[in-house]
């Protein structure tokens, strides 16, 4: 299977430099009305601008293969769980240790476990951090 997954990230990562390049080398609708304005008459200002080119059908074929690819690396390499379980059963969350956690001036607040012993405590300021009333 990791082989698999290594030949489908080459064929995206190729097709979407392919893409990359096609689709600089394309000129865009615009050149052609500023064209139809008064350098030359090469397109019509209101009218069909034709059949799609070589390029445009090429950069259409390879944005399905790059959609495909993208598709099947994230069906396949997704995490595996068993059906019924959820991605997040299995990873734990814990917080960071700061360093000075909890010595806000003017909260009252206990300094967090296994912090810094090295970093004063703050004074508490009676009234701090509270809502001025008249």
């Amino acid at each position: 299977m990791n082989v698999a997954l290594t030949i489908v990230l080459a064929v995206q990562m190729l097709t979407a430099l392919i893409m990359i390049g096609l689709i600089l080398v394309q000129h865009g609708k615009g050149a052609d009305m500023g064209a139809a304005f008064g350098s030359g008459g090469s397109g019509s200002l209101l009218g069909a601008s034709g059949s799609a080119n070589f390029m445009s059908r090429a950069t259409a074929v390879l944005a399905t293969i790059f959609f495909v690819a993208t598709l099947a690396l994230a069906y396949f390499g997704g995490p595996k769980t068993s059906p019924g379980s959820s991605v997040l059963e299995g990873t734990a969350v814990t917080a960071p240790v700061v360093p000075g956690a909890g010595q806000i001036p003017g909260s009252s607040a206990p300094a967090a476990a296994g912090s810094d012993a090295s970093v004063p405590p703050a004074t508490v300021v009676p009234g701090a951090g509270q809502i001025p009333t008249k």
